[in-house]
């Protein structure tokens, strides 16, 4: 899988997560949970379907591995490679 079907799975999964923003303007380095202002339930409604969409284990003590897209992006992508 690459980084552009990666991010627009995050991007989509995001958007009904957080439906009233645009997560394709969120800067790589840019928190997720604050600049699209989604509270911790949400957030982890979100790592559960990034999980399951993408068939990745993403285990509560990598959850801070997520925070930002940049993050979460690297994360994924070694995951997947494994």
């Amino acid at each position: 899988m690459n980084e552009a079907t990666i991010k627009t799975t995050i991007f989509q999964l995001l958007k009904r997560i957080a439906p009233e923003n645009d997560p394709s303007t969120l800067m790589p380095d840019e928190n997720i949970r604050e600049a699209l202002n989604i509270d911790s339930f949400d957030a982890l409604q979100f790592i559960v379907a990034i999980s399951e969409k993408l068939n990745v284990d993403i285990p509560e003590e990598d959850y801070g591995k997520t925070a930002t897209l940049k993050s979460l992006m690297a994360y994924l992508q070694q995951k997947i490679k494994h």
